[in-house]
């Protein structure tokens, strides 16, 4: 499944997932979105999140899977509550993280974006070992993408406005704009 051209990330824990494809032919990669993710929601840990990414999610094991259980979506990167970094996506290839979506004008952001997972919710606050491994990831992201800018930097509730609310009210920005390094 892996090429010779795939990108991962050396600091992270590649899982290869079925759900991701090639990017249209000149789409460039100049977009990252932020978003967060808890199966079952608002739960944390366990391994719901690997399984729906990876199409083996038990549509038993929670009333809310049945609902999910058909979906085929993925991100390129998970930051766990601990910091733990999974890659599931190479940042060259295509990941299904933005669905309906548009940003500055263009539409399917999958095409040119890097999609980043945050395990969490619009409920609870991001524990602080994600905010310094998304800004060690997001740094080494913009250095392989120098047209990925903090302007270019994004969450899912923008690119989806409506249909979406991640990272949610309680991400905090600043603090992570802050530990990005140049």
């Amino acid at each position: 499944m892996t090429r010779k051209d795939d990108i991962l990330l050396k600091d992270a824990e590649y899982h290869p997932c079925e759900n991701m494809d090639d990017r249209p032919p000149g789409a460039g990669i100049d977009l990252l979105v932020i978003h967060s993710i808890s199966l079952p929601p608002g739960e944390f840990g366990g391994g719901g999140i690997d399984d729906l990414f990876m199409n083996r999610l038990d549509a038993d094991a929670h009333p809310y899977f049945s609902e999910i259980v058909n979906l085929q979506v993925s991100c390129h990167i998970l930051i766990r509550r601990d910091g733990e970094i999974i890659q599931y996506v190479p940042l060259n290839r295509r990941a299904w993280h933005a669905g309906d979506s548009g940003f500055c004008g263009r539409q399917c952001c999958n095409d040119f974006s890097i999609g980043i997972e945050l395990e969490g919710s619009d409920e609870q606050p991001y524990a602080d070992k994600q905010y310094t491994a998304l800004a060690d990831i997001s740094t080494q992201i913009i250095r392989l993408y120098p047209s990925i800018t903090r302007e270019r930097i994004t969450g899912h509730a923008t690119i989806a406005p409506g249909r979406k609310t991640d990272p949610g009210p309680l991400f905090d920005w600043q603090r992570y704009f802050n530990l990005l390094r140049d």
